[in-house]
């Protein structure tokens, strides 16, 4: 049992130190000696684990995976509204990708490769719950007339991938206050009534206050410009 338990951490500093090394350096460039270095195990060891660094990266989609289906099954358990479900899975899913490094790789490893046989498309399984949630929304008479569920559900992903990606050099992106403005402009579109809009707002709170410099002005290392 011991040993089972060691050899699980060491599979799992592996699989994160894969996905640190992938969302600094990207996977091309990204070598097991790195990996295996900033995970402190042999490269021996890494392959005892992993067969190769294909193999590392269909670990860390897998994960994240798992971890967009978790959210989204707790959104589902958590409020009965599908406008609620969409804000609540869409600031968690954002809360993963700004805390989770495993979350973030695996969705910048999302694309075309050489070596992919059966890519598990993290934005792809996103968009589609995203969009049956929509046309749930519709048969129940809670999204607006005139609203396609595909098109929204295309714009809800694009702006998601958006504020995960210039997250990454100015965390103000991912603020909770930052989250509750973008919900405040979308949820007025799809909700059929205002009141059906506040009240899916007023289920998901700004959070604390952050600055009030313009966002997208970032120096190096995602400090703000003065």
């Amino acid at each position: 049992m011991v040993q089972q338990e060691r050899a699980a951490r060491t599979r799992e500093s592996l699989m994160r130190a894969a996905a640190e090394v992938f969302a600094e350096e990207g996977f091309v460039p990204a070598t097991l000696g790195t990996i295996s270095r900033r995970a402190g195990v042999s490269t021996g060891a890494l392959h005892f684990h992993f067969e190769n660094k294909h193999a590392l990266a269909r670990a860390v989609e897998a994960a994240s995976l798992a971890t967009l289906h978790r959210i989204t099954r707790q959104a589902e358990e958590h409020h009965s509204g599908p406008l609620q479900r969409l804000a609540a899975a869409g600031n968690a899913l954002l809360r993963a990708l700004e805390q989770d490094i495993v979350v973030r790789a695996g969705f910048q490893l999302v694309g075309p490769a050489p070596w992919r046989t059966d890519p598990l498309d993290l934005r792809g399984a996103w968009q589609r719950w995203v969009e049956t949630l929509l046309h749930t929304a519709r048969r129940q008479g809670a999204l607006a007339g005139g609203v396609s569920p595909a098109g929204a559900a295309a714009a809800v992903v694009a702006a998601t991938v958006g504020f995960a990606a210039l997250g990454r050099t100015d965390p103000r992106w991912l603020a909770p206050r930052t989250l509750a403005q973008y919900w405040d402009l979308l949820l007025p579109r799809l909700a059929p009534h205002p009141a059906t809009a506040q009240a899916v707002t007023a289920s998901h709170p700004v959070g604390p206050a952050v600055p009030d410099a313009p966002l997208g002005r970032s120096g190096p290392g995602g400090r703000s410009a003065p």
